[in-house]
């Protein structure tokens, strides 16, 4: 048995029995992570708050997912790329984006790029961007604001990529058609 079991409603622990519900009426079923999370109530509540929160922040859905994707992709999160390759798909983000994400290739509008870029750099230099590297985003028509709603976005799948590590989530069915792995 593993040690990170997928739990439901029937076994969670009482505390994160209300957060399961509610996962479940919004997406009409509880993924496989959300299941994993619910054997840490304080996880599962930080990673549903946190996704709230970075989903009214001043990034378009589209900007969200290539924050979401990048980081992912970076992570090598097996999970959350296919998961967010389909809610990418019913946000309407264009397919070529998405593929570019996928296959961790520039995409073709540069503003989008830069973000990807950036989103990148982030995560990979730990937050320590510099001050050119930072301007020249900024240059790319983004904002200071961008810059820190970037790193909710950083928080959220960090949270999510982990778990995912730690447990070896199962893909759910829903995301099995956009199943993703990294290339070597």
């Amino acid at each position: 048995m593993s040690a990170f079991p997928v739990l439901t409603l029937d076994n969670a622990p009482s505390s994160s029995k209300d957060l399961l519900k509610q996962t479940q009426d919004n997406f009409g079923f509880i993924p496989n992570l959300i299941g994993v999370m619910a054997t840490s109530p304080a996880l599962t509540e930080a990673y549903l708050t946190v996704a709230g929160i970075f989903a009214k922040s001043n990034l378009s859905s589209t900007e969200q997912q290539i924050v979401l994707l990048t980081v992912s992709h970076y992570h090598e999160c097996c999970y959350c790329m296919a998961a967010h390759t389909a809610i990418a798909g019913m946000q309407k983000v264009d397919a070529n984006v998405v593929q570019s994400l996928r296959d961790n290739q520039p995409i073709s509008d540069s503003k989008l790029e830069a973000l990807r870029q950036f989103t990148w750099l982030l995560v990979d230099k730990r937050g320590w961007a510099s001050e050119e590297e930072i301007e020249t985003f900024l240059k790319a028509g983004y904002e200071p604001v961008h810059v820190l709603d970037i790193l909710v976005g950083v928080a959220q799948k960090t949270l999510s990529n982990f778990t995912n590590h730690l447990a070896k989530t199962p893909l759910d069915d829903a995301f099995a058609e956009v199943a993703w792995k990294p290339t070597k």
